[in-house]
């Protein structure tokens, strides 16, 4: 499922395109999910680094998973809610996401858009038409890490959200790089420019 912010992208323009995950990297997360816009967040400094991303020209898309929709925890409206507020929020510091794709199953579904499987990911890149080849993708589980892999994208794990649980565990993709919070993450990849 996609959720399209801005036009369509034209295949004759490069893109530079940065992949998010959203809950635990854009806003606090939590075990109960997060149900309604009342619940919605903002980590401090990610809706500026976001900003800052879309100054220095990428797009900006959000890849997650909301199996609360499959587990009826909350609906299609409610989503649309949650985004919304995500919206306002964003462009109150002068920033935007281009997209959000979304997976509304749950694990047991088998889904191929549910990360960690790459599906998702795959839909990005047709729809933006990038090769998805070291393409930034942030996110704090390892279901993130691994489906920024799977399509040769360059994982980074942020420590917010369940970044701090995932780095204990460890086992996630040798090229992963790590970033206390996305801010600091942005703040790398725009030096490395």
């Amino acid at each position: 499922m996609v959720q399209l912010a801005s036009e369509a992208v034209s295949p004759t323009r490069a893109v530079r395109l940065i992949i998010l995950d959203r809950d635990g990297v854009i806003n606090h997360d939590s075990e109960q999910f997060i149900k309604s816009p009342d619940e919605w967040r903002a980590i401090p400094g990610s809706l500026e680094a976001i900003a800052r991303l879309n100054h220095a020209g990428y797009r900006v898309v959000v890849a997650t998973n909301q199996s609360g929709i499959g587990r009826g925890l909350f609906d299609m409206a409610m989503l649309n809610a949650i985004h919304e507020k995500m919206h306002r929020a964003l462009a109150h510091v002068g920033a935007r996401v281009d997209a959000i794709f979304y997976c509304p199953h749950t694990a047991d579904a088998r889904c191929e858009c549910r990360k960690p499987r790459p599906g998702m990911l795959i839909e990005i890149g047709k729809r933006f038409n990038v090769e998805l080849t070291g393409v930034p993708c942030i996110g704090d589980s390892l279901r993130d890490l691994v489906s920024a892999d799977a399509v040769g994208g360059q994982p980074m794990l942020v420590l917010t959200g369940k970044g701090e649980k995932t780095l204990r565990e460890g086992n996630f993709p040798k090229n992963t790089v790590i970033f206390p919070d996305l801010a600091f993450a942005v703040s790398a990849l725009l030096a490395g420019e």
